[in-house]
């Protein structure tokens, strides 16, 4: 059993965790405090998460921190998100050099202020070249990052570069906002909701999942310790049967 166990975790390695960080306005009001209290401890779990990824030697962790739908949210917690945004920026990019992680942004950013792209790119330019990544999906979704995906084909098509029938899988997938690093092997959602909520929808179509019930404030080092263990006893099998991958595994032993 240890030695299957070996085997799946050498097969399919941790690199990549996508986390939806759900649950922050509801552990505020549980305590009577407001939205943004929550918002802001959920800052805190960040450096928790990057900590424990680096422990467990994952190199990219994907946060959905403001969905393309999130903006439909009161205006006063929508300025706060934006606000609370820009000090992690400012405060962060320092740090996460320090700690040789590249910091990386994704989503749309037309609705962002110019300040606040400013910063943006200053926070890129600033960690570039780090060993590990913290990728931000901040006004994303996963249907926009598809849609983006096939204009750019489309314009290619029109232009007479392209023809229909040469699009494949892989030529849309190279055209999305991740299709340099590797597809998310976990996706951790909190609060005990199970649903993706339109968040790396074709990057996520062989990923794990992991459904803890806690609200995101609350996922702490040993909450992660839980995910990453929970990942390692499944048995990942893209399209193969587990009779097909126990033979693969007893011939590599």
């Amino acid at each position: 059993m240890a030695k299957t166990a070996v085997n799946r975790a050498e097969a399919h390695p941790l690199r990549h965790v996508a986390i939806i960080m759900d649950g922050n306005n509801r552990w505020a009001k549980q305590r009577g405090l407001g939205g943004l209290a929550g918002h802001k401890l959920g800052v805190e779990r960040v450096r928790d998460a990057l900590d424990s990824c680096q422990r467990h030697d994952i190199e990219i962790l994907t946060l959905f921190a403001f969905s393309s739908e999130n903006w439909r949210r009161p205006v006063a917690e929508v300025r706060g998100l934006m606000s609370l945004f820009a000090s992690y920026l400012k405060k962060e990019a320092r740090e996460l050099k320090t700690r040789n992680i590249t910091l990386r942004v994704v989503g749309e950013r037309k609705r962002f202020s110019a300040r606040l792209r400013d910063l943006i790119s200053d926070a890129e330019a600033r960690t570039a070249g780090g060993e590990q990544t913290l990728v931000l999906a901040v006004d994303y979704g996963g249907r926009w990052d598809i849609t983006e995906a096939a204009r750019t084909l489309a314009r290619r098509v029109e232009a007479g570069e392209l023809k229909p029938e040469a699009i494949t899988e892989e030529l849309l997938g190279s055209q999305l906002c991740l299709a340099d690093l590797p597809m998310p092997d976990l996706c951790i959602r909190t609060a005990g909701e199970q649903r993706i909520s339109n968040f790396l929808l074709w990057q996520m179509a062989y990923s794990e999942f992991y459904f803890p019930g806690c609200y995101w404030p609350d996922f702490d080092a040993a909450a992660f310790d839980q995910a990453v263990a929970d990942y390692r006893r499944r048995q990942r099998r893209f399209g193969h049967t587990s009779d097909q991958l126990s033979r693969k595994e007893i011939a590599s032993a």
